[in-house]
């Protein structure tokens, strides 16, 4: 039986990844701050390596698959707790983990960043060297210096970042045989994106955030391509973002794919 670690499996996209990946035979380690085989909190270093040491305990040292799911809207305060799960709990475990998925049978990670990667450009984001070079206090400072809109910047920021993490990682995973992928949502029914609908800062926008298909997407459709991506007939899919927007990032960059 193969092994894949979901974070995030708690709720929402994680929670219907974790079943959709069961249902296919494969055994889940589920990581959320609660209600999960392995409780950590991933906005925190000590917490990131509690999760590390906790998945490896349970896998023997080899992991099948590793599917990044936990992650904060922009309501969420302080702005820098944002990037620090979104981002630095994403690629902390990315490359700690990369060792025993290494190990594994037909190994896969996928990692759920958003749509709204895509609209903030590597260019001009502002947190991207500091990201880059792992100096997590000054991404910190950058987005509770950032006002009002700290926590819309610290996610936007920390998403492009992590799928630019995910493309720069495409060569060593590829020569470790481990294939590597992000999955890029829209609005999706779930309890972030209704956290988000109810902060008066942002409400509005999340609500009137309308993709061409004008309706927002159900867990269980995100939970389908990673499952996609996480099998064989993806054998050949490596590095790539894949958007589950119902049409967005075509509407807002129709001439930039």
């Amino acid at each position: 039986m193969t092994t894949i670690a979901i974070t995030g499996s708690a709720s929402g996209i994680g929670a219907a990844a974790a079943q959709a990946l069961a249902a296919q035979g494969h055994a889940i380690i589920g990581i959320d701050i609660r209600n999960a085989d392995v409780q950590a909190d991933l906005a925190t270093p000590a917490g990131r390596a509690d999760a590390v040491q906790a998945v490896l305990e349970r896998c023997g040292g080899t992991l099948d698959g590793l599917v990044l799911c936990a992650g904060l809207g922009p309501q969420v305060e302080p702005a820098s707790k944002v990037a620090a799960v979104n981002y630095f709990g994403a690629v902390t475990l990315l490359d700690a983990l990369l060792p025993a998925l290494a190990r594994g049978h037909a190994p896969a990670a996928v990692v759920v960043s958003s749509v709204a990667s895509s609209q903030l450009p590597w260019d001009r984001n502002p947190i991207a060297a500091a990201c880059e070079t792992g100096d997590e206090a000054a991404v910190a400072a950058i987005c509770n210096g950032a006002g009002d809109k700290g926590g819309q910047l610290a996610y936007a920021a920390s998403k492009n970042a992590l799928t630019v993490a995910v493309r720069r990682r495409a060569v060593a995973w590829g020569a470790a045989g481990v294939r590597l992928n992000t999955v890029a949502p829209g609005a999706v029914e779930t309890p972030l994106l209704q956290a988000g609908l109810a902060d008066p800062r942002y409400g509005k926008a999340i609500e009137n955030f309308v993709a061409p298909i004008p309706r927002r997407a159900r867990p269980e459709e995100i939970a389908s391509m990673i499952a996609y991506l996480m099998g064989p007939q993806a054998g050949f899919i490596h590095g790539a973002q894949f958007f589950v927007d119902g049409g967005v990032d075509a509407l807002a960059r129709p001439t930039q794919f």
